[in-house]
């Protein structure tokens, strides 16, 4: 099918692009799926064309808004997740999961950047998790901008992109939806847990906490990790380990099921305890607890709560 489209895409490239953008003599708009072959989004074109969703975006009744990340933004989320490039990632990655992640791309009706600029603080998304449409937290200043489920937002550098069947905003960064990628993936995704991604990977926690799960993983920033680098400078790996696993209980707990109050075993086999407040907070084994700024970061073998402190257990 790929090649179909890509010759079929090729006819109309010259004129679809001009078309959408309001071109000249007026030729009629190419869809959905011409328009991203014209503008030449490459990455997205191809894990469209895997994922089984170019019919969708060409369907003349389609009526959507797609938010099109740039092959920059492929390559930089294939980057992250240590692919070489976004052809690699799109090659590696099941065809279902990419079918997830462009369908959180994807909102009902066909939305100009005034619109949602105009409209609510969410939108829904085609993509379902738990069985309810996901959404992308809308953000207007300076311009639309939208914040996905690993907390980073992408930027709409080229809006109000016209087609026939709907209409595409162009953005900087590719979208993470939920449920998709593992929790290591997800930290990964995400530039501010660069240090906690380091530290796992150094400790070789990352086929472990990639496996099965399911995993709850309090993740502390890089903020968290810089206010003790001196301290984590002198850990052995095995110190080190014990450190990680102590920010990981052997169960997923959503923020609606946190047992204040109550010792929680965690996988490096010593206990934390939650107390309800705003924020929560984790008491380990230090004076100073641990407040949870962010919660229920879903992956697809556990859930991420975001904390402003490194963890400390008996070492």
């Amino acid at each position: 099918m790929f090649r179909w489209f890509k010759t079929l895409a090729a006819t109309v490239a010259a004129t679809s692009f001009l078309a959408a953008c309001g071109g000249g003599d007026d030729p009629p708009l190419a869809n959905l799926a011409q328009t991203a072959q014209g503008a030449r989004l490459t990455a997205l074109v191809a894990a469209a064309d895997k994922a089984g969703l170019v019919s969708t975006l060409a369907d003349p009744a389609a009526n959507l808004t797609v938010f099109a990340p740039t092959d920059i933004a492929f390559t930089n989320l294939a980057t992250a997740l240590g692919f070489n490039s976004a052809t690699e990632m799109v090659d590696a990655l099941p065809a279902t999961a990419l079918r997830d992640i462009l369908l959180y791309h994807v909102t009902p009706g066909r939305k100009a950047a005034a619109d949602l600029i105009a409209g609510p603080a969410t939108q829904p998304t085609a993509y379902q998790f738990g069985g309810s449409a996901t959404t992308l937290t809308v953000g207007t200043s300076g311009g639309v901008s939208l914040t996905d489920a690993v907390l980073t937002s992408a930027r709409v550098t080229q809006p109000n992109v016209a087609a026939s069947n709907g209409i595409v905003h162009v953005i900087d960064k590719v979208l993470v939806p939920p449920g998709v990628l593992n929790v290591v993936q997800m930290a990964q995704a995400n530039p501010a847990f660069s240090s906690l991604v380091g530290a796992v990977a150094s400790a070789g926690l990352v086929p472990t906490l990639s496996g099965t799960g399911p995993f709850t993983v309090f993740a502390p920033g890089n903020d968290a990790f810089t206010a003790i680098a001196s301290t984590v400078a002198t850990l052995s790996p095995t110190q080190l380990s014990t450190v990680l696993t102590y920010h990981v209980v052997p169960v997923e707990v959503l923020s609606t099921g946190i047992p204040f109050g109550t010792p929680v075993a965690t996988v490096s086999g010593q206990s934390i305890t939650f107390a309800a407040g705003t924020p929560p907070t984790i008491t380990d084994t230090t004076p100073t607890a641990a407040r949870i700024v962010a919660t229920d970061i879903r992956a697809s073998n556990g859930v991420i709560h975001v904390v402003d402190k490194v963890l400390l257990p008996t070492l």
